[in-house]
Parts: structure tokens; C-alpha cells; sequence
């Protein structure tokens, strides 16, 4: 009696099946058993394209374990392998795994294999591996392929070795936009706006046009500096261009408009946008958070849920911070209840931070003192008890604050921040010999205070200032003109706050050193250097001081101009007298 044959899948229908399964394990499970059944389970064209689809499938042991099967795997097959596992993160390691492989099978490397594995390198942050494959590149003599150095430029900007990601881009003879943009990304990752911005003008220089990612970078540096005529033009290049307004770029124009004090614009660009992801919702609801729009920020995040889109854990900290700055308690203590009731997530310390913050800020100082120590199931974070220091020193609570700020020093003993506050707590309160057993531990332990300064943009070009500072070349003109704007100031009724500097120093000499505070000069500078009416936008590294606070209320009043300072908290708008935070900050 004759024998059946199995019915043998013709090649072209297996690849086809193969096409329709996709990304989907258990079809790829059984058509891989039918191309089995057919005769084809050693076809290397059939394997790859499995293997390719096993590992977008999230299965890296179906994927080894296809590998295992294929007899003396070419370049090809280790190219698709390495190519697909760099695409996931989560799989970067295995693309590592599979080019070592190649190498110990002495499988030839291609630019394609570099430009995959030095990304996988990147998205690692593997620095030691990176450079032996670099020095492979050079080996292999693909030092001046193109891809591969705009690859190892991203590397070495990813990982924070600026050092060398510029000397491979300087010396690139044709450097494509994906070189750009890898260089100007690694200036703004590693918190070099200025480079940045530097290098994104000597880019428009040579002629060079930018696209979308170039874009999301500079916006982040503008965001960074606050250089707001930048982030403009940027914003007009991208309409008058017809770019598309994706939710990467959106989020990325949301977030310079907002970190510049442009809340409005913010929210035009937000409105607009036809993808919003709950990325794109969390920075305008940090955004109306931080410029003094604790109500908006909180309807926004109601109108979010209605939404059906789910908060994470950032969206959180930015409506709850919202709420601490905004003295909206209920409401805050509500978001921080439905967080693990309604969404089941486990408060971190930024959340717990906003929380002390909010009740500290509102004159609840024994219940965020008790929330500290009875819902807080470990030890304490340091940013906790700053906050609960903070608001001691605000509402003069000298005792508490003594005892919040041992618990602090105990934790960070070398941070200076935290022995000026207290040894500003002891003053206040007249205990003038705790300020000196302060002052004397900060000595003997070689402590100082940060260093203050405050940035302005003026013509698309970042100025800075520090306290005193008398390096710009028209100091003498910065000075004699913010000396009239306080003796205006003066004449509208503003008295210094002596409590805002140094405890022994003599009253002149303390109205002296508040005068040239930073973000006076800057501003000083900001109304010489523009013309009637332009808002005058300031950046301040620290936290903007009482004196300074009130200086600038008046300010706005005798030079009849919008100020906007960002300090290291929050954003202050002032016009005509007030300010955005109403004085709660």
C-alpha cells in the first residue's frame, strides 16, 4: 500500500502565514510547526524573518531558541538579530549577546551591525562596552562611515562623554541631520543649554535644515535657559514649515511656553494638538501648577479622567504640587486619596514631599508633622523634612523647627542649604548664639552657601548675573539705573526686608547686599535693553528672597511693566503691584 505524504506548504505561503501571524507568539507557535511539517524548517530565510518576529513578540527564549536551530548563522541572520533586539529596550543586552556571538564566530561586521549595536550600547548607558566596540569600528575600517559615527556621537552623548561625541563630530567631513541632532541632544541631556543653543545656530549657519527631533531638543534647552524668543521662533519655523504637530513636539512646545511663563500660549499649543498622551496632560497641568494656576491645574487633571486617560505616578506630583502652592488643601487631599484608592498607586517621596508641603504651607504644621512620622512607613527622605523646615521658618514655628532640623542634619550632614535655613530660624527668633554654633559648624566643616544667579534673554542672547556682580561691560550703567528704580521704589512707600541677608551684618550694609541681589541686576538690565511694554523674564538657580519678593512688586508698579521670575520652586508673575502666588509661597 502506497504511503501518504504530508500536504507540503509551498515556500511563498509559509512566508506569507508567516506575514500574517505578525508579532502574535501562539500563530507564530503554530505557523512555525507547519513550515516544520513542510519541509522548511532549515530555510534560513524563513528562520530569520521568524526570529525577527519572535523577538517583536517580547519572547527572547523562542527567539534563542530559533537561533540554536539555524546551522552556521550568516551576516545577514546576525544583522536581523542584533537590528531587532536594539529596537526594545528591555532587549538591548541581547543584542550585545548576539554580537558577541558574531564575533567569536568570525561573522564579518557591517556599518548595519555597529549602527545597531552601538545604539544598543547607548540605550544601556554601557560606556566600557561601547568603546570596545568602538575600537571594533576602527578595526573593521568603518571609522569614517557616516552611520556609524553619527551612532557613536549619540553614544557618547547618551552616556556623558561629551568630551569624545564632539571630537567625533568635529571631525566628520559630511554630517548628516541625525549627527546634529545626536550632538545638540547630548549638550541638552547632560544640562549644557547654552551648547546646545550654540551649536543649534552654528547648525542654521551652515545651512542645515532641522527637523522634528532637532526641535524637541532645542525646546527642551530654551525650556531650560527660559530663552523665550528662541522657543518663538522655533515655534513659528515649525508652522510656517507645515510640520507635524506630533505629541512629542506638542509636549515639547507645552513645556518651553509653560517653564518661560506663557501659560496661554501653552494652552493654545495643548488645544491644538490631535494626539495627547498623559505625558502631554501632565506637563500642562505642571505647568499651570507652577506659574500660580492651582484651580486650572486641578480641573485640567479632572478633565483628564474624563477623558478615560489614566494618571501615572508624575501626573501625581504635578497636581499635588499644584495644590501645596495654590493653598488648595481639600482638594490636594482628595487627589492624594484617590491615588491609591481609585488608581491603586503606591505613594513615593515626591508625593509625600507635595503633601508636607501642602499642609506645611497653609499653617497645618502639627498634622504634616504627624503625617511625617505615622504614615510615612520608613525613614524619612531628606526633600520631607526640607519641606516641613520650610514651612516652620515660614510661620515661625522656631521649636518645631529646631527639632525638624536635627532630624535633617542627621541625614545630610554636608549639604550647606540646610544649616542657612536653620541658622535662619535661630535669628528670627533672637537666639543669636545658636546662629553662631551654626555658623561655626559650617566653617569648620568647609561648607558655603550655593552661589545665586539669575539669567535674561535679551536679542536671543542669555545674559547672567550674580549678587554684586560687576563683570558685565555696562555695569555702570546696570548700577546707576537700578539704584533710581529703588529710590523710586522708596518713594512709593518699599521697605527693605534686613531679615533676608546675613544677621551681623549692620543695617546699611544689609540694605546694600539686597540691593544687588541677582535677579534685581537682571531685571535692571532686562528694562534698560527693552523697549516699553516687553515682559521682562528672569531665571533664578535659588529661591527668590522676601526683600527681593517685595522689591519687585514695586518694581512693576514705577516701570509699568509685566516682570516673570522663575526660581527654583515656581514661577511669579508680577503686574502692577501683585504677584501670581499671592504672597503664599
Amino acid at each position: 500500500m502506497e504511503t501518504k505524504q504530508p500536504h507540503r506548504l509551498p515556500h511563498s505561503s509559509a512566508y506569507n502565514l508567516l506575514l500574517l501571524a505578525g508579532s502574535r507568539l501562539k500563530l507564530l507557535h503554530q505557523v512555525h510547526a507547519h513550515i516544520i511539517a513542510s519541509g522548511y524548517g532549515r530555510s534560513r530565510s524563513l528562520l530569520t524573518k521568524l526570529l525577527n518576529l519572535a523577538c517583536a513578540a517580547g519572547s527572547i527564549s523562542y527567539t534563542r531558541q530559533i537561533f540554536l536551530i539555524v546551522p552556521n548563522p550568516d551576516s545577514f541572520l546576525f544583522n536581523s538579530l542584533i537590528k531587532s533586539t536594539s529596537k526594545f529596550h528591555d532587549f538591548s543586552v541581547y543584542s550585545l549577546y548576539f554580537y558577541s556571538l558574531m564575533v567569536l564566530s568570525n561573522v564579518p561586521a557591517s556599518n548595519y551591525t555597529f549602527t545597531s549595536v552601538i545604539k544598543s550600547c547607548a540605550d544601556l548607558l554601557a560606556l566600557k562596552h561601547g568603546r570596545i566596540v568602538h575600537g571594533h569600528v576602527l578595526v573593521n575600517g568603518f571609522g569614517l562611515d557616516v552611520y556609524v559615527q553619527a551612532a557613536l556621537v549619540a553614544f557618547y552623548g547618551k552616556c556623558g562623554d561629551l568630551g569624545n561625541a564632539r571630537k567625533l563630530f568635529d571631525k566628520m567631513r559630511d554630517r548628516s541631520i541625525v549627527a546634529w541632532n545626536s550632538m545638540i541632544s547630548g549638550y541638552e541631556q547632560n544640562g549644557y543649554a547654552k551648547e546646545a543653543i550654540w551649536l543649534f545656530d552654528r547648525m542654521k549657519e551652515m545651512s542645515v535644515e532641522p527637523d522634528s527631533a532637532t526641535f524637541v531638543s532645542v525646546l527642551s534647552a530654551c525650556a531650560h535657559l527660559g530663552a523665550f524668543s528662541l522657543g518663538c521662533w522655533v515655534h513659528e519655523y515649525i508652522v510656517r514649515n507645515g510640520l507635524d504637530l506630533n505629541v512629542v513636539l506638542g509636549t515639547s512646545l507645552i513645556n518651553m511656553y509653560t517653564r518661560c511663563g506663557n501659560v496661554s500660549k501653552a494652552r493654545e499649543v495643548f488645544d491644538l494638538m490631535k494626539e495627547r498622551n498623559v505625558v502631554a496632560w501632565t506637563v500642562m497641568i505642571s505647568g499651570y501648577g507652577t506659574n500660580g494656576y492651582g484651580s486650572q491645574a486641578v480641573e485640567l487633571f479632572h478633565e483628564m479622567r474624563r477623558n478615560g486617560l489614566f494618571p501615572n505616578s508624575i501626573t501625581f506630583v504635578a497636581v499635588l504640587s499644584a495644590c501645596a502652592h495654590a493653598g488648595l488643601v481639600n482638594e490636594g487631599r482628595w487627589v492624594f486619596a484617590s491615588m491609591r484608592e481609585e488608581y491603586h498607586l503606591v505613594p513615593g517621596v515626591e508625593h509625600h514631599v507635595c503633601l508636607v508641603d501642602m499642609l506645611g504651607r497653609a499653617g497645618l504644621l502639627d498634622e504634616a508633622y504627624n503625617f511625617i512620622k505615622e504614615e510615612i512607613p520608613e525613614e524619612p527622605a531628606p526633600a520631607i523634612w526640607t519641606a516641613m523646615l520650610g514651612a516652620c521658618k515660614m510661620h515661625k514655628n522656631f521649636d518645631l523647627g529646631a527639632q525638624v532640623a536635627e532630624h535633617l542634619l542627621a541625614a545630610e550632614p554636608e549639604n550647606p542649604a540646610h544649616y542657612v535655613i536653620l541658622s535662619n530660624i535661630y535669628a528670627l527668633a533672637g537666639r543669636m548664639d545658636q546662629v553662631e554654633v551654626v555658623r561655626d559648624n559650617m566653617i569648620r566643616k568647609r561648607l558655603k552657601k550655593h552661589v545665586g544667579y539669575s539669567t535674561i534673554e535679551v536679542d536671543q542672547k542669555t545674559y547672567l548675573f550674580s549678587t554684586g556682580d560687576k563683570s558685565h561691560t555696562e555695569t555702570n550703567e546696570i548700577y546707576h539705573y537700578l539704584d533710581d528704580l529703588m529710590w523710586k521704589c522708596r518713594e512709593a512707600g518699599y521697605v527693605t526686608i534686613s531679615d533676608s541677608v546675613m544677621h551681623e551684618l549692620e543695617e546699611e550694609e544689609r540694605e546694600y547686599a539686597l540691593r544687588y541681589h541677582s535677579e534685581k541686576l537682571a531685571i535692571a538690565f532686562g528694562l534698560l535693553k527693552t523697549s516699553h511694554g516687553t515682559p521682562i523674564r528672569i531665571v533664578k538657580n535659588l529661591r527668590m528672597c522676601e526683600d527681593c519678593h517685595l522689591a519687585i512688586k514695586y518694581i512693576s508698579v514705577v516701570s509699568n511693566r509685566e516682570l516673570i521670575v522663575r526660581d527654583k520652586l515656581r514661577f511669579h508673575h508680577f503686574k502692577d503691584g501683585s504677584c501670581s502666588c499671592l504672597d503664599y509661597w
